[in-house]
């Protein structure tokens, strides 16, 4: 099917009617690991017409991407060569991060990443420690390159430098 877009005098209307303090638009993100095949983008033109709209009647008002998770092909070739099965999967480009904050979206959801992320740490434990049965373990295996992810999504969404780059990637 198509990709469906907001429409920018609908995302007004919302806003109106509903009094929300934010509003997730879509500009061509979308839940999962198989979003799209990654080659054309979000809509900046779309955000731009929503962001001009909005803010004639709701000056700075917060925007929202939900389904924004880059799916990185690291992370799925990891769970891919421990097991899994993941072909095609893919994400945004999370160099649209930042144009996307600069143009008013102040929330990016990346859910799926973190999970991806999980998933291969689980994989790669139960592959290579196949007499493990005590998670806990793998759990600060998890800790560590989850604390990787969240320093690399950061100086992708404009924020580095943040929390000491997550006390120094969990070294505290």
């Amino acid at each position: 099917g198509s990709v469906k877009l907001t429409d920018p005098a609908d995302a007004v209307k919302f806003i109106e009617a509903t009094g929300c303090d934010s509003l997730a638009v879509a500009i061509g993100t979308s839940h999962g690991a198989f979003k799209f095949s990654g080659k054309q983008g979000l809509h900046f033109d779309v955000l731009s017409e929503i962001q001009k709209a909005v803010n004639s009647v709701k000056p700075n008002f917060p925007l929202v991407m939900h389904g924004s998770s880059s799916v990185p092909q690291e992370w799925v070739a990891r769970i891919n060569n421990a097991g899994g099965n993941l072909a095609g999967a893919s994400g945004v480009n999370e160099d649209e991060y930042f144009k996307a904050a600069q143009m008013g979206v102040c929330k990016i959801n990346i859910d799926t990443d973190g999970r991806l992320v999980w998933c291969a740490t689980l994989r790669e434990e139960f592959r290579d420690h196949p007499e493990v049965f005590d998670l806990r373990p793998s759990g600060q295996v998890f800790m560590k390159n989850y604390a990787d992810y969240i320093v690399h999504k950061n100086q992708k969404l404009g924020s580095a430098g943040t929390l000491a780059d997550v006390a120094a990637a969990l070294g505290k």
